[in-house]
């Protein structure tokens, strides 16, 4: 199966994995997706990342963190797609749930949060948002 838009299928599959409560979620491996697991385990969203290799290109096992049963990622929105990119400015920055949550913006200088992004004073592609 050909996935066209691979961040929204790593997003769908960690929002599938705390509805049904399951301890880890595993996902197709690719540096795109590890800097944005990395991102979620940074700002306290989930418990570990590992990457396991296998004969192709590797899997991401995230292990979700929970609160009194409930799951730490109460949503997750892909916002740049493939048939509609979405870019702002470093004036710009979108604010999720007035700072509570995150945005993940992919930058020149990598992939980054919203508020790293305005440290940096740079823009780029408004990849997803977490709250």
């Amino acid at each position: 199966m050909h996935i066209t838009d691979s961040i929204a299928d790593m997003l769908t599959r960690i929002r599938n994995a705390g509805a049904a409560s399951h301890k880890t979620c595993v996902i197709p491996a690719s540096r795109m997706k590890q800097n944005i697991a990395d991102i979620l385990l940074e700002e306290g969203y989930i418990n570990n990342v590992e990457f396991i290799p296998d004969e192709t290109q590797g899997v991401l096992k995230i292990t979700l963190k929970y609160i009194d049963k409930k799951p730490v990622i109460s949503g997750l929105k892909r916002i740049s797609r493939p048939g509609l990119r979405v870019y702002s400015s470093a004036k710009d920055l979108p604010r999720v749930l007035g700072g509570l949550g995150i945005a993940i913006i992919s930058t020149n200088r990598g992939v980054v949060t919203d508020r790293k992004a305005r440290e940096l004073n740079t823009g780029g592609e408004v990849l997803a948002y977490i709250w």
